[in-house]
């Protein structure tokens, strides 16, 4: 199954909504309702894909900041709740023990994070059932795609995370948003392993440049207001500093991942049996790079026991200009 899990909304936001290839209103409303701050819920308009407002509050004010840095850093707990929780779901759908599932499924998880253009991280998962033994089983006939289709939807409806109330900030519950899309994947059709497969490598592709943020630690030389980033943005880094100097937060290390808007997981997790691993990947690109310089006469074909150093000096600059003094010498 192809599954995203979502962000829940902390604020109406700027979108581009298509029908059929025609572009629609961002978010039209009959009855011209204004929020408590006098700015417009509404927005008549039609954005393309290149709008610089898609992903802006429509009122700044009335967006839950707050909200939006805590699901970002608490994101990775919830998939890692969720991958428990799914299992413990199938179990009870199948009418089985946890053990007695082990003993008869093997579940796989592959996901990627991608961040959405409003400055929050949402998850697409590739879910897999196979027998005990992995790829190479098939699974026992009762697990069917309905059944991991409701075990799925159960699982993300029940994990949470509470964050406790500190000084300062009050207590919330972190959860997926409404928003659950679980389709199945198939050799033909709508949603095929290729095409899964292009929208991974996608998203994998994708970091968090498309929130205006910065690509780049942010640290206590750098001045908030000057930085080049959208404004959305900044009120996201600057509510990351904000939290992380609250006590009880320290955990979350917002301050060191706030040029990530507070995510602080791994673009790309896999379970352990699936598929290959990223160290198999790294030694066959090294492998390929080595033949292709054997064969361009770059390096000579050694043997896997010797060990080859190259050494290439060139003068690169000078770092102290002579006419300035040094650190914490006389001016």
């Amino acid at each position: 199954m192809f599954t995203t899990l979502t962000a829940p909304s902390f604020s109406p936001v700027h979108v581009q909504r298509e029908r059929d290839g025609r572009l629609l209103r961002c978010r039209p409303r009959r009855r011209g309702q204004v929020c408590p701050h006098g700015n417009r819920l509404s927005c008549p308009e039609r954005h393309s894909r290149e709008d610089a407002r898609l992903g802006e509050p429509l009122c700044t004010d009335c967006y839950d900041y707050t909200g939006a840095v805590l699901f970002n850093a608490c994101a990775p707990e919830l998939w890692r709740r969720f991958t428990i929780t799914l299992r413990r779901s199938l179990a009870r759908q199948a009418g089985l023990t946890n053990k007695a599932l082990a003993a008869q499924v093997r579940i796989s998880f592959a996901k990627v994070a991608e961040y959405q253009r409003r400055g929050v991280v949402h998850f697409h998962a590739i879910i897999r059932l196979d027998g005990p033994a992995g790829p190479t089983t098939a699974p026992p006939s009762w697990a069917t795609l309905e059944l991991l289709t409701a075990a799925i939807a159960q699982a993300a409806n029940a994990v949470h995370v509470d964050i406790p109330a500190v000084p300062g900030l009050p207590a919330c519950t972190l959860a997926w948003g409404r928003e659950l899309d679980t389709r199945p994947i198939a050799t033909s059709g709508e949603l095929t392993e290729t095409r899964v497969a292009a929208y991974v490598a996608k998203y994998a592709t994708k970091a968090a440049e498309c929130t205006g943020t910065l690509d780049r630690r942010i640290t206590p030389a750098d001045q908030l207001d000057v930085l080049p980033i959208r404004e959305h943005a900044r009120r996201h880094i600057a509510e990351c500093i904000r939290l992380n100097k609250l006590p009880g937060l320290e955990h979350l290390r917002l301050a060191a991942w706030a040029h990530m808007l507070g995510f602080s997981g791994h673009f790309s997790t896999k379970s352990r049996t699936y598929s290959t691993t990223l160290g198999a990947l790294r030694a066959d690109r090294a492998a390929y790079q080595r033949k292709q310089a054997i064969a361009a006469g770059l390096l000579p074909d050694l043997d896997g026991e010797t060990a080859l150093v190259v050494t290439d000096w060139h003068f690169a600059g000078r770092e102290h200009t002579p006419s300035l003094p040094l650190m914490g010498g006389a001016a």
